[in-house]
C-alpha cells in the first residue's frame, strides 16, 4: 500500500514539475500600447519604406541638378603620345622638295588639369530649384504615406480593443447565466421554483457561452491582423495594454481648423510643391533663349620627354546663344497643361479636406451624444437586472424576467461599445483631416 502511495505521489510530482516547465517555456504577451503599435507600423510598413527611398532618390536628382547649374567641373588628363603623321592625307603636299610623305615618329607628353564653370544659366538654375521642390513634394509625399498607415493602424488597434470589450462582457453574461442557473437549480431543490426555470436558466448560460466563444475568437482574431500589420509574427503572444474607455473631447471649432489644416496635410503641401516645381520648369523652358555665360580652362605641363615638360595653358570666357528653337513652344505647352491639371486636384483637395473635417466634426458631435444615451441605457438595464433578480429570489415572480433583463443588459452593453468606438474612430478621423494624425491621435487618446 504503501508503495503505491509514493507511485502516485510521484506521478503528481512529475505532472506539477512538466506543467510548471511548460508555463515557464511559454512566453509573456507582448503588452501593445497604441502608441507601440504605430511606432511598429511606421517601421515595418512598405508603403512608408517605399516612399522613402524616392525621397532619397528626390535628394539625388536635387544634388545632381545643383552640380550641373551651378558648381565647376573639374578633370585631370594625362598622356603619352608617339605617332606618325601621313602629310598628304592631312592635305599637305611639297611638289618639287625633298619632303617624305610619312614624318615621324613623333612623340611628346602632357599633363593637364581642365575646369569648366557655368557663370549664367539661368535653364540650369531653374532646372535647379524645380528638382528643390519635388524633393518637398517627396518628403511630403512620405508624410501623408506615415499618416495613412499611422489611421490605418490605429483602426485595428480601436477594432481590438472593441473585440476585447465584447469579450468581457461575453464573460460578465456568462458569470451572470451561471448564477442565476445555480439559484434556479437551488431553489428547484428547495421546491420553491420549477424545473421549467432550471431548464430557461441552462438554456441562457448555454447561449452565453456560445456568445463568449464566438466574441473570443473574433478577439483573438483582431489580434493576428493587428500583429501582421505590425511586422510582428501572427504566433507573437498580444495583450493590448490600453482598454477600450471614453474620453470626452472639446469640440473644435471648424472656422480655425479648415486654414490650419491647410498648412499641415502633407497630401496639400505635397500638391502645393509640385506646384512650384512646374513654375520654375516654366522659369526653365523661358529661359531657354536667354544667353548663357561660361568659363573654361586648363593648365598642365607638355614635352617631348618628360624631363623636358613646360607649362601652359589656357582660359576662355564663352556666351551661347538660342537662335531658332521650336521645342520650346510644344515644352511650354505641356507644362502650362500640368499645372493646369495640377490647380484643380488642389482646388478639389481643398474641398475634400473641409468635407472630412466637417463630417469628422459630425460623427464626433453624434457618437458624444451616443455615449451619453448608451451610458443612461446601461444603468438603467443594469438595475432592472438587479429588480428582476430580486424578485425571483423572494419568489415573486419565476426567471423569465431574469433573463429578459439579461439580454437587455447585453443589448445595452454592445449599445455603449459601438457609441465609444464610433466617438474613438471619429478622433481617429478628425486627426487624419488635421493633418499630423500621429501626434494628434495620440493627444486625443490621452498619450501626450
Amino acid at each position: 500500500m504503501r508503495t503505491e502511495l509514493r507511485i502516485a505521489v510521484f506521478h503528481c510530482l512529475a505532472g506539477l514539475i512538466a506543467c510548471v516547465s511548460a508555463a515557464a517555456q511559454q512566453p509573456a504577451p507582448y503588452r501593445l500600447t497604441l502608441q507601440d503599435a504605430i511606432q511598429k507600423a511606421l517601421q515595418a510598413n512598405l508603403s512608408v519604406l517605399a516612399a522613402g527611398t524616392r525621397v532619397d532618390e528626390a535628394e539625388g536628382t536635387r544634388i545632381r541638378r545643383l552640380s550641373a547649374a551651378l558648381l565647376p567641373r573639374v578633370n585631370a588628363q594625362v598622356y603619352a603620345n608617339y605617332q606618325n603623321h601621313d602629310l598628304q592625307a592631312e592635305g599637305l603636299s611639297f611638289t618639287g622638295l625633298p619632303i617624305p610623305k610619312v614624318v615621324g615618329p613623333l612623340s611628346n607628353y602632357d599633363f593637364r588639369v581642365y575646369a569648366q564653370e557655368n557663370i549664367v544659366d539661368l535653364q540650369s538654375y531653374r532646372g535647379f530649384k524645380a528638382s528643390e521642390r519635388a524633393l518637398d513634394a517627396g518628403k511630403m509625399d512620405e508624410r501623408d504615406a506615415r499618416d495613412l498607415i499611422v489611421r490605418a493602424i490605429a483602426a485595428l488597434f480601436l477594432n481590438a480593443q472593441s473585440a476585447a470589450a465584447r469579450a468581457d462582457s461575453a464573460q460578465s453574461r456568462v458569470t451572470d447565466s451561471s448564477a442565476l442557473y445555480k439559484l434556479a437549480k437551488d431553489k428547484h431543490d428547495a421546491g420553491t421554483a420549477t424545473g421549467v426555470d432550471v431548464l430557461r436558466a441552462q438554456v441562457q448560460l448555454a447561449n452565453d457561452r456560445q456568445a463568449l466563444l464566438i466574441a473570443n475568437n473574433q478577439f483573438k482574431q483582431s489580434l493576428l491582423a493587428l500583429a501582421r500589420n505590425l511586422g510582428m509574427s501572427p504566433a507573437t503572444p498580444l495583450e493590448l495594454a490600453e482598454p477600450l474607455n471614453y474620453r470626452a473631447l472639446n469640440q473644435p471649432d471648424i472656422d480655425a481648423l479648415e486654414p490650419a489644416a491647410l498648412l499641415t496635410r502633407a497630401d496639400y503641401l505635397s500638391l502645393a510643391s509640385q506646384r512650384q516645381g512646374l513654375v520654375e520648369q516654366q522659369r526653365a523652358s523661358h529661359a531657354r533663349s536667354y544667353p548663357k555665360l561660361s568659363i573654361n580652362g586648363n593648365f598642365g605641363e607638355i614635352g617631348r620627354s618628360i624631363g623636358s615638360v613646360a607649362s601652359t595653358g589656357l582660359l576662355q570666357g564663352q556666351i551661347d546663344f538660342t537662335l531658332f528653337d521650336r521645342d520650346r513652344n510644344g515644352e511650354a505647352r505641356e507644362i502650362a497643361s500640368r499645372v493646369k491639371r495640377i490647380d484643380d486636384q488642389i482646388a478639389d483637395l481643398r474641398r475634400g479636406i473641409e468635407e472630412d473635417l466637417r463630417e469628422a466634426l459630425l460623427n464626433l458631435d453624434s457618437a458624444t451624444e451616443q455615449v451619453t444615451v448608451a451610458r443612461e441605457g446601461q444603468e438603467l438595464a443594469r438595475r432592472e437586472l438587479e429588480l428582476a433578480q430580486d424578485r425571483f429570489q423572494s419568489g415573486t415572480a419565476n426567471n423569465v424576467e431574469v433573463i429578459t433583463a439579461q439580454d437587455e443588459l447585453a443589448r445595452a452593453e454592445e449599445n455603449y461599445i459601438l457609441a465609444v468606438s464610433s466617438h474613438v474612430d471619429a478622433k481617429f478621423a478628425l486627426a487624419r483631416a488635421m493633418g499630423d494624425t500621429e501626434k494628434n491621435i495620440l493627444e486625443f487618446m490621452g498619450n501626450h
